[in-house]
């Protein structure tokens, strides 16, 4: 029976993920209030089927230390190397100042100095899944104010670790604040060097042989065996198992085996880190947050301003245009997940009561819930400041450059056309999102630039009414099309040549705007065929007349879109 009623409880909350989770997402609310809404539905204060919490909530708590590890597998210390900057500069003062702010308030309405810095520092974090989600829907992670922002939250994220491992020295009654930070850094970094050292010496050499094997389920079960055990072992130290997790993502980060322990990592991250907020859904008291609605409310309007005020000023001064302080500051007003991960630890350790970790709870949630329309506030004011005082520098210095040809995309077929651009005297302006790329680029000294050239702000600033032609080399199809129209829309005259994967892709990319368009596979396959008549003895003079011939059919079905792209006219 126990079992029955065990298997039951299991069923109620896939079931409720199923259902919400996805009407959430439809309505584009972030999948995080969907589990709490769906553990509200399974909780004691709410009519309907009650889960016991027991299960869950034991399961639930690998959900962060696995959420953990993959923040640790995102922070290469090349990339904290070349962030530096915004991560070290901006981020820093932005938790520090969002800290002491909050916390001075809390303080100032009676909270005790350890609960006052433990509300102050959970309320400094954003939520990382709500932005990253907006800014990926919106094709915004490689604009200025998208950078910066992720730049921030990589900040909060490393942050979430020693004040996680603060918390329970905090729980102590007897100890003194400062004296409980000077133990947590010393207990981090003597964890880091240790495990630093174990992951050189002993882990990496273990993948290689895993690796060797063969064997995915093996691989899997490495995977878990190092997230649990360097859990284990700094829990042992006195740590949390969430601060061993992400040490051990960071160890992993630089080798080869990244993507692969990510892949393997990431079901169980995402089922896990899902029950997770469902436990905490379950145990918020709907009738009480009613009574409070008011309170509620408030204090969210508060959070909302302050911290986007704070990072404003904060980015103003750190030389960054009014436009993308304005948008770095709204999108990263609200709360963070992570503050119900540090909720449910402090009340548990008893440096917050239920009361207000119920009411801080309910503050982060609705703060999450309005992002998008903030996100979309933002976006209009800042176009607006743009309309008014001009598009703000993505770091693209053109000035100087005239007549010159833009490329979009600087893998293999960008490179191989600006060659052929040099070798003629032709001048050129590349984009490429791959950042080592650029940078490889720009140390020979070449007009390479990392930015997204699907947005008309990033080729203004690359010169795009300056320019005698536009190419397209662009990989993914998706970005490609977006490139032409924004290209088009930018400058309606300039012609715009397009490389396709296949005939499919060509037509889309002529309909939006493309004078030409080179499909790969069609010419790969003309060239080849050439190559095979000519083995088979037929004459060149032939060979060339059957491509043209094929190529004059094949592309005749681009030409009807093309007229219509270019106003009418045909292009050659």
């Amino acid at each position: 029976m126990h079992d029955a009623s065990l298997l039951l409880d299991i069923l109620y909350l896939l079931l409720a993920a199923i259902v919400v989770v996805p009407l959430f997402q439809t309505l584009r609310i972030p999948a995080v209030l969907g589990y709490l809404v769906a553990g509200m539905a399974l909780g004691p204060h709410t009519p309907g089927p009650v889960v016991d919490l027991e299960l869950p909530k034991v399961l639930s708590e690998f959900g962060v230390v696995f959420l953990l590890f993959a923040i640790g597998l995102e922070l290469p210390l090349s990339r904290l190397q070349a962030m530096r900057r915004y991560i070290f500069g901006l981020g820093l003062l932005q938790v520090t100042l969002t800290t002491a702010v909050l916390g001075s308030g809390a303080y100032t309405l009676g909270l005790a100095p350890d609960a006052a810095l433990v509300v102050g520092g959970m309320l400094a974090f954003s939520s990382t899944a709500t932005v990253l989600k907006l800014l990926v829907e919106r094709g915004e992670t490689v604009a200025r104010f998208g950078r910066i922002s992720v730049a921030v939250l990589i900040f909060q994220d490393l942050a979430v670790v020693p004040l996680l491992t603060l918390l329970p020295l905090l729980a102590d009654a007897n100890a003194s604040v400062p004296l409980a930070l000077t133990i947590a850094t010393v207990k981090a970094v003597l964890a880091i060097l240790v495990i630093m050292l174990l992951g050189r010496f002993v882990v990496r050499p273990a993948y290689r042989f895993i690796a060797s094997a063969g064997n995915p389920e093996l691989f899997t079960a490495t995977n878990l065996f190092v997230v649990l055990a360097v859990g284990w072992l700094t829990a042992q130290a006195g740590m949390s198992m969430a601060l061993g997790a992400f040490l051990a993502g960071m160890l992993l980060a630089d080798t080869a085996y990244r993507h692969q322990v990510e892949a393997d990592i990431e079901p169980f991250r995402g089922l896990l880190l899902g029950l997770f907020f469902m436990t905490v859904g379950m145990t918020l008291d709907l009738p009480t947050m009613a009574r409070e609605a008011g309170t509620i409310v408030g204090l969210t309007a508060v959070l909302l301003v302050g911290k986007s005020t704070l990072l404003v000023v904060l980015c103003r001064l750190s030389g960054l245009g009014l436009a993308t302080s304005i948008r770095i500051g709204l999108i990263l007003s609200q709360g963070s997940e992570f503050a119900f991960v540090l909720i449910g630890t402090a009340t548990s350790l008893t440096v917050l009561d239920s009361g207000l970790g119920l009411l801080l709870s309910s503050v982060v949630a609705l703060s999450m819930a309005v992002t998008p329309l903030i996100a979309a506030f933002a976006h209009r004011l800042a176009q607006e400041i743009e309309a008014r005082h001009g598009a703000e520098s993505f770091g693209i210095a053109t000035g100087d450059t005239h007549q010159h040809v833009l490329i979009a995309g600087y893998g293999r077929v960008g490179q191989a056309v600006a060659r052929l651009l040099a070798a003629n005297q032709v001048p050129y302006v590349a984009l490429d999102l791959e950042p080592g790329r650029v940078a490889a680029a720009r140390a020979q000294g070449l007009p390479v630039f990392y930015g997204d050239a699907s947005h008309a702000t990033v080729l203004r600033t690359a010169g795009i009414e300056r320019a005698k032609a536009a190419v397209i080399t662009l990989n993914r199809p998706e970005l490609a099309q977006r490139a032409v129209e924004a290209v088009r829309q930018t400058a309606p005259d300039l012609p715009v040549i397009a490389r396709a994967h296949d005939l499919t892709q060509s037509r889309r990319l002529s309909e939006s705007g493309a004078s030409a368009v080179v499909p790969e596979a069609m010419e790969a396959s003309l060239q080849l065929a050439g190559l095979v008549l000519r083995s088979a003895g037929v004459s060149q003079q032939v060979i060339d007349d059957s491509l043209q011939a094929h190529r004059a059919k094949e592309y005749a079905a681009l030409a009807s879109p093309v007229t219509r792209a270019n106003g009418g006219e045909g292009v050659e």
